[in-house]
């Protein structure tokens, strides 16, 4: 890269007039990039406690999504990024493990001409061959660096706790090298909240990633208090419940009240209720359908609710039959994702 990353960021905000001061009030106005250019509109951001840095408060996920086949339609990837982009949205979330989605993060972004302007986050996940061997993670990375034409990578998560206590100074070494620039941990099974709140509550850690939706409200009751409490930043996964969401509301309208808080599908319902949490940083749903990125990218404008009508959307949603049941569900109903990721699982069950 011919400029660091933080630098252009700074550029952008002197581009359409914004001091550091102005940017970092909610609904401050992102530009739009270089290539893919917009008129600059109000959008929900929050800062990241540690810097201060200013994120979209929606980003886009990649698992399943973005893994393709080698030679597999891609055109509608594509078009997810330039929607995710115009919109307003800045924040990927990609990992070694998602198949080939980083080498579709990358491919793409390098040709919008938007790769450097990006936020990245990725993820670790690495055993090593004996205690404190740190040669696969560093193998990770820059497999990962290739794959994402990225010297730099913005965040890199311990992917799912694998071995966070020899990796997480691994990564805090990065970040003082200047090859990273925060450190992080995700998961998004239940039985492992009570782990990742204690590594939250140590108070070292820039980023947590978990699963946080309007159904599964369980992070509430431990990591998201910690995260405030230590100022550490909060990416939400699986906001939709891997689709199940969509498949109980299917064919129901929303409620009246929705209009009051700018909410035209179920998707920006679904968002907005993640984001109006102080605790939260960004939400990243997942999606290779331009038409369900158009809605939502849509979370990004518009009011959130207050703590009254958050309340009042769950008592909603109680409503509605299979809420109650909603884990028990199938993953991605009525969704089919033939890629790399795929092909193994179907390799492992013949």
């Amino acid at each position: 890269m011919t400029q660091p990353t933080q630098s252009k960021r700074r550029d952008f905000f002197k581009t359409i007039g914004l001091s550091a001061a102005t940017a970092a009030l909610p609904g401050a106005l992102l530009p739009a990039g270089d290539v893919l250019a917009q008129p600059a509109t109000d959008i929900i951001t929050r800062k990241i406690p540690r810097s201060g840095e200013i994120l979209p408060a929606v980003g886009l996920g990649t698992y399943l999504t973005f893994d393709l086949l080698p030679g597999a339609p891609r055109n509608n990837i594509r078009e997810v990024i330039k929607l995710f982009w115009d919109g307003g949205g800045r924040v990927f979330d990609t990992s070694p493990l998602y198949g080939t989605s980083e080498i579709s993060v990358g491919d793409f972004a390098t040709g919008m001409g938007i790769n450097d302007q990006m936020f990245i986050c990725n993820k670790i996940w690495s055993t090593g061959e004996f205690l404190s061997d740190d040669s696969h993670a560093r193998k990770s990375f820059q497999q990962s660096q290739q794959r994402l034409w990225r010297e730099m990578i913005d965040v890199v998560q311990v992917h799912s706790l694998v071995n966070v206590d020899q990796i997480v100074p691994v990564l805090k070494n990065w970040k003082k090298e200047g090859k990273i620039r925060y450190v992080g941990v995700t998961h998004h099974e239940i039985p492992y909240f009570g782990a990742l709140a204690g590594h939250v509550a140590r108070g070292d850690l820039d980023f947590v990633q978990v699963h946080y939706s309007i159904q599964m409200r369980l992070a509430e009751d431990r990591i998201l208090p910690a995260a405030m409490d230590k100022g550490t930043a909060v990416l939400v996964n699986m906001p939709f419940e891997k689709a199940r969401l969509f498949k109980i509301v299917q064919g129901r309208p929303l409620p009246d009240f929705a209009k009051e808080i700018g909410c035209e599908n179920w998707a920006q319902f679904f968002l907005k209720w993640v984001i109006s949490n102080p605790a939260i940083t960004c939400v990243i749903p997942a999606t290779s359908n331009p038409a369900h990125q158009a809605e939502n990218i849509g979370a990004l404008r518009g009011p959130l609710p207050d703590k009254e009508m958050r309340a009042r959307m769950v008592k909603h949603m109680e409503t509605i039959p299979g809420f109650d049941k909603l884990q028990e569900m199938p993953a991605y109903p009525g969704k089919t994702y033939n890629g790399i990721i795929r092909r193994g699982i179907n390799a492992r069950t013949t």
